[in-house]
C-alpha cells in the first residue's frame, strides 16, 4: 500500500492514551508517526511499521 505524508492510519495495538490513529509525518527508511490522541511522536523503522498498520483511514 502506499504511503505519502499527512495520511492517517490506523495501527493493530492501542497506544496507552487510548488512541488507535495515527498521523504520518515523516515517510523514508523510517516512519515518523503522530499519536492523534495525545500528539506523541515516534520513529518506526519502516518494516515494522508496515506491519503494525492495518489499514489507511
Amino acid at each position: 500500500m502506499e504511503y505519502k505524508i499527512g495520511d492517517i492510519v490506523r495501527t493493530k495495538k492501542v497506544h496507552p492514551c487510548g488512541s488507535k490513529l495515527w498521523e504520518i509525518i515523516r515517510i523514508g527508511v523510517d516512519f515518523k508517526l503522530k499519536c492523534l490522541g495525545c500528539g506523541h511522536v515516534i520513529m518506526v523503522e519502516r518494516p515494522k511499521a508496515l506491519k503494525m498498520i492495518t489499514k489507511k483511514e
